[in-house]
């Protein structure tokens, strides 16, 4: 493919970069060898990258989830740029405000789940986790039972790579080698529908034995991802988070909705809490919220938590960024434009789409399931339809192969392949991704 894009590196300028970028720079979740070489992005409009070699990728990834109003977007380029020509930054510690910050916090609690009524800024997700722990446990605290501590999660939930957030993480990999990590988390079974047969009902009996024989007077909250992003963007069934709110209630367990993925739109409405008619004690968010242009998160509380979080001495945590002018104008932008484009219903349309193109994929046999909502969906890999054993090998053939052969950026989680495309994504789009897919599986032998 030719390059499209307005700004190009000569062959000289990208090889110095490649080499610097393998000398210098530590990427996540990336093991380099002495000949390997990172691809130098060096542009991107609406769902597309471009590369300094030339190269036009479709991005089926958002960047990590959050590309909502798509790549290269002006408005929020001049947002920013006034914003910071007006006031780049200044501290919101003690008594300390600016005019987007509290134009924010008025904005998210309008769309937030309902009972939302305060806001902690943070500068991504796994700060907005951290924060939501601690608030729970203050809370507590503060309400005359400070030894409410334990914090429930899930086995294969994400909540973060910081101490306390991966601590609540429950994938083995972020464990391995980096302890001791933080005591008080304990993780129960995923609910997952494809892997648990009746899930629901097997998850809601453990969540009840385990409040019971820890005993509900020593546990602060349950965390949880409305839709499990690394564990394969798998929702749970209707039934499942409706249940466990009313089984936290009636013990006095707080509540944290992690929607650092799920929030903004991705799923088809502001926020995962509102499929399901939750009302959540605490939601941490990130990504969406900015759409990636800067970094920003935000924990929206209800008016207990906030209540509890305002008592003297106050909320004892402070991060240099909460609050950012810069970041909370940009943020603003964002959020008009998601609404002024009708991305939330573009999202559940295009998202539905998809998802009935790759039902289609059912009749390879290495394809044990598809599923999706909104715009998170997953195709996930097995040996066997029958064992569902995962094909872990396969995931990882294709997670390595498939953007160069492709042009096509995916990712893959074990033997998940994972897509979560910006919300402007079209029909067109969804297409080339399907199309993708199936050369792939044609190419490794699966489909005749």
């Amino acid at each position: 493919m030719t390059i499209d894009a307005n700004y190009k590196l000569a062959p000289e300028a990208m090889r110095e970069l490649q080499q610097w970028d393998h000398d210098h720079i530590i990427h996540p979740q990336y093991a380099p060898t002495a000949d390997s070489r990172a691809r130098v992005i060096i542009e991107a409009k609406g769902s597309r990258l471009y590369d300094a070699a030339g190269n036009t990728y479709l991005d089926a990834t958002g960047g990590l989830w959050l590309a909502q109003i798509g790549h290269g977007r002006r408005e929020l380029a001049e947002v920013a740029s006034a914003q910071m020509e007006r006031l780049e930054f200044f501290a919101s510690f003690w008594d300390f405000t600016n005019e987007p910050a509290a134009k924010l916090s008025r904005r998210l609690v309008e769309i937030g789940p309902s009972g939302s009524s305060a806001v902690y800024f943070t500068a991504g997700g796994s700060e907005s986790n951290e924060i939501a722990i601690m608030m729970a446990r203050l809370y507590h605290t503060r309400r005359g039972e400070p030894e409410r501590k334990i914090i429930l999660s899930r086995h294969k939930a994400y909540h973060g790579i910081t101490y306390g957030a991966r601590a609540a993480t429950g994938l083995d990999a972020f464990h391995a080698d980096v302890g001791p990590l933080p005591d008080g988390f304990v993780h129960l079974t995923s609910p997952d529908p494809y892997r648990v047969e009746d899930s629901s009902d097997v998850c809601l009996a453990e969540l009840e034995e385990t409040i019971d024989r820890l005993g509900a007077e020593r546990i602060a909250a349950m965390i949880g991802e409305p839709i499990m992003g690394m564990a394969g963007n798998v929702a749970p069934p209707d039934d499942y988070w409706p249940r466990v709110e009313a089984i936290l209630r009636e013990h006095g367990i707080l509540l944290i909705f992690d929607e650092v993925v799920t929030g903004y739109g991705r799923t088809g409405t502001w926020f995962g809490a509102h499929r399901w008619g939750i009302e959540p004690d605490i939601v941490s968010s990130a990504k969406g919220l900015t759409s990636g242009y800067v970094p920003l998160g935000a924990v929206i509380v209800n008016d207990a938590v906030r209540d509890a979080m305002l008592e003297a001495p106050g909320f004892v945590s402070g991060f240099t960024y909460t609050g950012h002018p810069t970041c909370c104008a940009v943020a603003l932008r964002n959020l008009e434009i998601i609404e002024q484009e009708g991305l939330l219903e573009n999202a559940e349309v295009v998202g539905k789409y998809l998802l009935e193109r790759f039902t289609e994929l059912l009749r390879v046999p290495v394809v044990g399931d598809v599923r999706g909502t909104g715009l998170m969906l997953a195709i996930e890999l097995v040996t066997d339809k029958g064992t569902k054993e995962p094909n872990v090998e396969l995931g990882a053939l294709l997670g390595a192969r498939f953007t160069d052969e492709t042009h096509v950026i995916i990712r893959n989680i074990e033997n998940n392949l994972i897509f979560s495309p910006p919300l402007v994504f079209t029909r067109d789009d969804c297409d080339e991704v399907v199309d993708a897919v199936e050369s792939m599986l044609k190419q490794y032998g699966t489909i005749a």
